[in-house]
C-alpha cells in the first residue's frame, strides 16, 4: 500500500507525458536540430561527366538500369578523380529509414524521461523521507540500463552474423578474454587500495543471508561463495568490456578526427575519463582528499561522505558533457565521405561507381548506429551512479556540509505463522539486500564501466597516433 503515494502519482504523470509529446523526441532533436550535414553522392551523369565517359543512349528505362536484365548500370572511373561532394541538413525524412533508428529514438528519449523522474523522485524524498516505500525512480533507472545493455548486445551480435565480420568477430572474442583477465586481477585487490566496496558487500550479504535461511527452515551452509560472486562479476565485467570494445574505438576515431587541429582538448576529453577511473583508487583519491590534512589545515579538504558524493557528481558532470559534444563528433563521422575520397584520390587504379556510391552513402546510413555506440556506454555510466547513489544511501547534501553517519538497527528475526510469517519474512528479504549490498554491487558497476569506456577509448587514442596510416 505505501507504492500508492506520491511516487505512483509522480510516474503515472510522466507516463502521460511521454504520450502526450509523442511528437516531440529529443533524440531527433540531437540529429536533425543542431546543424549536423550530410554529403550526397554523385549520380552517373555526374560521374560520367567528371570521367568523360560516354553517356548511354536512353532506352525507355529509368534510374539508370539496364535494359538486358534489370541491374544498375556500372562502369568504371579512376580512384584520383577529383570529385566534390554536395552537403546537405540532415533531416528527419532522412534519418527516419536508417538503421536502428528506432531504438536510438527509444533509449534517448527514455532516458530523457528517466531523468526527469528521477529528479522529481529525489526532490520529493528529500522533503519526505522514505521509510518502508521503495523508490519506484530505480525501477525506471534500471529499465534505462537493461536497455542500453541490449541495445550494445544487439550491435555487437551484428559482428557475429555477418560473413565479411571475421576481423572484428575476432577482436570480440580478444577484448572478453582480456577483460575477463582485468577483471579478476582487479577483484583480487584490497578494498584498502580499490574501494569498489564487493569484499563489504558480500560479508553483509552472506550475514543476514544466512540468518534469513535459518529463519526459513532451510538447512544451507549460507548463500554462495565468494570465488563463485567475483567469477560471476568477472564474467559480467568481460561482457560489458567487450560491448564497450568497438564504441570506444569509434569514440576514439571521432575525437581525433574532430579536434586534430587541437589535440590537447582531445587529450583533456580523455583525460575525464581517466579522472573517474582514479576516483576509486583509495591511495590517489581519498587518501589525498579526504585523509590527508595539509599543513596550515585543521582537518581534511572534505569529510568521506562529501567524497562520496564529489565522485558521483563527478560522473555525472562527465556523462552531460560528453553528451554535449556528441553533435561535433557525429559531425566529424558524418565528414568521413569527404576524407574517404580525399585518400582516395592519392591511390591508384580504377573503381566502379557502384563501389564509389556505397563508399560515401554507408557514412550516413550507419549515423543512427554510431549515436548508439556513442550514447549507450556513458547512459549506463549515469544511471548506474544514480542508483549506487540512491540504493547505497548516499546524500547531494553531504557535499556542503557535515552529516553524522546514521546507524541502522538491525530488526530482530522472528518466527510467526500463516500470514504474519509471510509478511515477516518479506521483511526479513529486504533486511538481506541492505545498503552495503547495494554499495557493493552498483560501486563496482558504475567504476567498471566508467573504467572500460576510458580504457577502450584510450586504446583507440593509441590507435590513432601510432599506427593509422592515414
Amino acid at each position: 500500500m505505501a507504492l500508492l503515494g506520491a511516487q505512483l502519482v509522480i510516474t503515472l504523470i510522466m507516463v502521460s507525458v511521454i504520450q502526450k509529446l509523442g511528437n516531440y523526441s529529443f533524440a531527433r532533436w540531437l540529429l536533425c536540430s543542431q546543424g549536423l550535414y550530410r554529403y550526397l553522392y554523385p549520380d552517373n551523369s555526374e560521374l560520367k561527366a567528371l570521367a568523360g565517359v560516354p553517356k548511354d543512349k536512353p532506352k525507355g528505362k529509368k534510374g539508370g538500369k539496364n535494359e538486358s536484365n534489370g541491374k544498375p548500370e556500372t562502369f568504371h572511373i579512376p580512384r584520383s578523380l577529383d570529385i566534390q561532394l554536395e552537403i546537405a541538413p540532415v533531416t528527419p525524412l532522412d534519418v527516419v529509414h536508417l538503421r536502428f533508428y528506432t531504438e536510438y529514438l527509444w533509449i534517448v528519449d527514455f532516458s530523457l524521461y528517466t531523468g526527469i523522474v528521477y529528479i522529481m523522485s529525489e526532490i520529493y524524498t528529500s522533503i519526505f523521507p522514505l521509510k518502508d516505500e521503495f523508490n519506484l525512480s530505480m525501477v525506471w533507472c534500471l529499465l534505462v540500463v537493461l536497455f542500453s545493455f541490449k541495445i550494445l548486445l544487439s550491435l555487437t551480435k551484428q559482428y557475429f552474423t555477418s560473413e565479411e565480420s571475421i576481423g572484428e568477430r575476432s577482436t570480440c572474442i580478444v577484448a572478453f578474454c582480456v577483460f575477463l583477465l582485468i577483471a579478476m586481477m582487479v577483484l583480487i585487490v584490497d578494498e584498502s587500495n580499490l574501494e569498489v566496496g564487493v569484499d563489504p558487500a558480500y560479508d553483509s550479504f552472506y550475514e543476514n543471508a544466512s540468518k534469513f535461511l535459518e529463519n526459513q527452515g532451510l538447512a544451507s551452509v549460507g548463500p554462495a561463495s565468494k570465488l563463485i560472486l567475483k567469477l560471476s562479476l568477472a564474467v559480467w565485467a568481460a561482457i560489458v568490456g567487450t560491448l564497450f570494445t568497438f564504441p570506444g574505438l569509434r569514440v576514439a576515431r571521432m575525437h581525433w578526427d574532430s579536434m586534430s587541429a587541437c589535440r590537447c582538448r582531445a587529450s583533456a576529453s580523455l583525460g575525464c575519463a581517466a579522472a573517474l577511473a582514479l576516483l576509486w583508487l583509495r591511495p590517489v583519491a581519498r587518501r589525498y582528499l579526504a585523509g590527508r590534512v595539509f599543513s596550515g589545515m585543521a582537518e581534511p579538504l572534505m569529510t568521506d561522505q562529501a567524497f562520496d558524493t564529489l565522485r558521483l557528481v563527478l560522473v555525472i558532470g562527465t556523462v552531460l558533457f560528453r553528451i554535449a559534444l556528441m553533435p561535433r563528433l557525429l559531425q566529424s563521422y558524418l565528414d568521413m565521405a569527404q576524407r574517404r575520397l580525399d585518400v582516395q584520390k592519392k591511390e591508384a587504379g580504377r573503381i566502379t561507381n557502384i563501389d564509389l556510391q556505397k563508399k560515401i552513402a554507408s557514412v550516413f546510413y550507419y549515423l543512427c548506429v554510431v549515436a548508439l555506440q556513442y550514447i549507450c556506454p556513458i547512459i549506463m555510466c549515469l544511471y548506474l551512479a544514480l542508483m549506487y547513489k540512491t540504493l547505497g544511501g548516499y546524500s547531494w547534501s553531504a557535499l556542503f556540509y557535515k552529516q553524522e553517519e546514521v546507524m541502522v538497527e538491525e530488526k530482530p528475526v522472528v518466527n510467526l505463522e500463516g500470514m504474519e510469517q509471510f509478511q515477516m519474512a518479506w521483511e526479513n528479504l529486504k533486511m538481506v539486500f541492505t545498503e552495503d549490498v547495494y554499495r557493493g554491487v552498483f560501486g563496482f558497476a558504475t567504476w567498471w564501466c566508467c573504467f572500460a569506456w576510458f580504457l577502450t577509448t584510450a586504446l583507440g587514442s593509441m590507435y590513432q597516433t601510432y599506427f593509422r596510416i592515414s
